[in-house]
């Protein structure tokens, strides 16, 4: 066997050739292009030795023995009593034998469904997905004004993400449609991915009885039976840093957990002021928070999928505000990815969140520094991997475009370097030898449209040709592919019986519902 034949051996089907058979034939057989689950093929980095590793483990352990996590939950501390746990009022202090019993429960891998079967993913191991950012205010419009998002451009920016081969998601909440009363608010958001895209999505958690209507609205989706058992959508539950989980995320982790649904337990950490000004000294905090939360959720189903997780970010220390792309906001991602692998649970990072206000240089700069620690750190699900700028507060049609365009790029980075043409590149530079060019070769005809990267929307050309064509910068780009995209959008369509019957969900929930929250 050649070393060419040796080192295909060690490739994933999943990867020979744009996806293997079973991948091509999704590709072909999808109504969009659509890049299959990134099966990594680049070692992780790891940043530090076990030795540390271990240390924070065990630092994260002390935590939970001797100072504790508030469940402020009434039905959460009977559950811990149940189990063992030390309690006091909402204080709960967790052996650490009790807690990784309840940890090691936890799937290393799982299967996220879509309601289109070819744009189901792996989440775990060596799998990696990207997600859109969730939760924004405001979004930058394609006039690159900044206002308050709505309905319109909630459904742009799921049209977007369907549209976009290397999104695996349509996130849920990617902006607020702020002119929707809260609390029916989230029936549109939900039926809104539904109906925009055929890709997997996520779930609300700010009630109890939205996550219930989030979980009926996907039992009309995909089946009453489906939806109790296997998991058709992921929910963030955020640990109110330092050790607090209230109701509202413990109600939420109720509803998703016991039907089996995947739920993030990320605490959100404002490093320097939710943590101790210390990366190590967050980091060791952070994990207690999240297992904690991880051991939770398998109180109330064991062997229920989970996604372990943290947003970490630092602070100003000047003013507080939260900096997006600092140096330690890549090393924490390392240390977390370190952990996680340790507990073999799947887990979730943040990709390009910045802190820039426009879709310039600095988005630039603090994007590459999060996502290339993201995708070395080994994580699982990356979040906020389009559309983040001004530390979530917006969503920016450009910054989405050109995002996806770049995710393109990571997903070829991290899959690693192919070797299945090799023979045949070497055959190539036998016909051509000295002094010839390759451009007429059989080989460069085959391989031509997919050799290399090629983005659209970064600019290769002549001074003289940018400048002919109106010297646009990347920005300008990016809104022009945005408004594109939505010219060219087709609906995938739901069965009639489906989507009059989520149309019907939302019309009698609707009037159910108070237009103000009491």
């Amino acid at each position: 066997m050649s070393i060419v034949d040796k080192i295909q051996t060690l490739e994933p089907a999943t990867h020979r050739r744009g996806g293997g058979r079973i991948g091509r034939k999704a590709l072909r057989s999808a109504a969009l292009p659509s890049l299959p689950t990134l099966v990594r093929k680049i070692p992780v980095y790891e940043i530090v030795p076990d030795e540390a590793v271990e240390l924070i483990h065990q630092a994260s352990l002390g935590i939970l023995e001797e100072v504790g996590c508030e469940f402020r939950d009434d039905e959460a501390i009977a559950m811990w009593k149940q189990a063992g746990a030390d309690v006091s009022g909402t204080r709960v202090r967790l052996d650490r034998h009790l807690l990784m019993e309840l940890v090691s429960k936890v799937p290393s891998e799982f299967t996220l469904n879509a309601r289109n079967p070819q744009r189901s993913v792996k989440v775990g191991g060596k799998n990696t997905i990207f997600v859109p950012m969730y939760g924004a205010p405001y979004v930058r419009d394609l006039d690159n004004v900044r206002r308050y998002g709505t309905l319109e451009d909630l459904q742009n920016f799921h049209k977007l993400a369907y549209m976009a081969p290397a999104l695996h998601s349509s996130s849920s909440i990617i902006c607020e449609p702020m002119e929707v009363p809260v609390p029916k608010r989230h029936l549109h958001i939900i039926h809104s991915a539904l109906k925009h895209s055929d890709k997997p999505f996520m779930g609300i958690v700010t009630s109890r009885d939205r996550a219930e209507d989030t979980m009926a609205m996907a039992g009309i989706v995909f089946g009453e039976e489906f939806v109790r058992d296997n998991p058709v959508l992921v929910a963030i539950t955020n640990c109110n840093s330092p050790l607090v989980w209230d109701a509202t995320m413990l109600d939420a982790m109720k509803v998703y957990a016991r039907h089996n649904q995947p739920l993030i337990l990320a605490p959100f950490a404002l490093c320097g002021a939710s943590t101790s000004a210390s990366s190590v000294g967050a980091v060791a905090q952070v994990n207690a928070e999240a297992l904690a939360g991880v051991a939770f959720t398998q109180l109330l189903r064991p062997g229920s999928p989970q996604i372990y997780g943290q947003f970490m970010v630092t602070v100003d220390m000047k003013t507080g505000a939260p900096m997006g792309g600092t140096p330690e906001a890549a090393q924490m991602m390392y240390l977390m990815g370190a952990l996680a692998r340790k507990y073999r649970l799947p887990w979730r990072t943040s990709g390009f969140h910045v802190g820039s206000k426009l879709n310039d240089a600095q988005a630039g700069y603090e994007a590459n520094m999060l996502m290339h620690a993201a995708i070395l750190s080994g994580a699982n699900y990356i979040w906020h991997a389009a559309g983040w700028l001004e530390a979530g507060l917006t969503c920016g049609y450009s910054k989405f475009a050109t995002d996806c365009e770049q995710l393109v790029g990571w997903h070829k980075y991290a899959g690693g370097v192919p070797f299945d043409d090799f023979e045949d590149a070497m055959a190539a530079i036998r016909e051509v030898g000295p002094a010839g060019h390759f451009l007429g070769t059989q080989h460069t005809l085959e391989h031509f449209e997919s050799a290399f990267f090629m983005p659209t929307l970064m600019d290769f050309n002549s001074f003289e040709q940018w400048s002919s064509e109106r010297a646009k910068d990347h920005d300008t780009r990016g809104r022009e592919k945005a408004r594109n995209m939505l010219k060219d959008y087709e609906e995938p369509k739901l069965d009639d019986g489906i989507a009059e019957a989520l149309r019907d969900f939302v019309a009698r929930r609707e009037k159910a519902l108070p237009d103000t929250v009491n």
